[in-house]
């Protein structure tokens, strides 16, 4: 059972989004995450089409960034899979239980053009290769749409389906799931990565609903993220 309409939380709205169900639930998370792929795929984009093929210091800076991005995707994909969809299977209709299987099925879509793109990152790291980059090209744009199409299908239809299976009580035992074992070594890597080109008033909204710690390591590594971020995408 979910709590009256009067009691909802406001949904974030990032750029890029496609939806955001109403609902019990404050999706602020999710949203998040969301729209840091949709921006580390649009830089990556733009990198691999200026970056000069014999630059290696910054193909290698690329190929470190990547691994970022693809672990932190992989890791939240793993998190739907394990966590969230099973949940909701055992109190959806025939009709929810499609669209979470097609969430699933989208993620197993996604990870081989990831990999295709590492090794592209990976070869252009240790040789200049304007074949291989042009070919880098064309996998990092096949992964942005795939990612893209993903992400609205999951923000239009499975982001409804939480807000309407889900009450808050279950929504929190979901994320302790999810969360157990995470590391401060973890936090420092992911928290600046997620925040990093957040506009002003939303990130100002997420500070004030974030628990203190993530706040401090927000503050204490926020700058050296944007330096390393120029300085890796300085083509784009």
């Amino acid at each position: 059972m979910t709590t009256q309409p009067t009691t909802w939380p406001r949904q974030l709205r990032l750029p890029g989004q496609a939806a955001a169900p109403e609902g019990p639930i404050d999706m602020q998370t999710m949203y998040l995450m969301h729209h840091a792929f949709r921006r580390d795929l649009d830089a990556f984009a733009g990198a691999v089409r200026s970056t000069p093929a014999g630059d290696r210091r910054t193909w290698k800076a690329l190929a470190d960034r990547w691994e970022l991005f693809a672990a932190v995707l992989h890791k939240h994909h793993l998190a739907e899979d394990d966590h969230i969809w099973p949940a909701l299977v055992q109190l959806g209709t025939l009709e929810d239980i499609a669209v979470l299987e097609a969430m699933e099925s989208e993620h197993g879509e996604i990870d081989p053009l990831l990999e295709s793109c590492a090794a592209g990152f990976r070869r252009l790291a240790r040789r200049a290769d304007e074949d291989a980059r042009a070919a880098l090209a064309v996998r990092v744009c096949a992964a942005r749409e795939s990612l893209r199409r993903h992400l609205a299908h999951e923000e239009t239809e499975a982001i409804a389906i939480i807000q309407r299976l889900i009450d808050t009580a279950r929504w929190a035992e979901i994320e302790a799931g999810i969360g157990k074992g995470a590391s401060l070594r973890e936090a420092v890597r992911t928290v600046p990565w997620v925040g990093y080109g957040v506009p002003r008033e939303a990130l100002e909204r997420v500070l004030r609903d974030v628990p203190t710690p993530f706040r401090v390591i927000w503050s204490l590594t926020r700058r050296g993220f944007a330096r390393r971020e120029a300085r890796t995408f300085r083509f784009a």
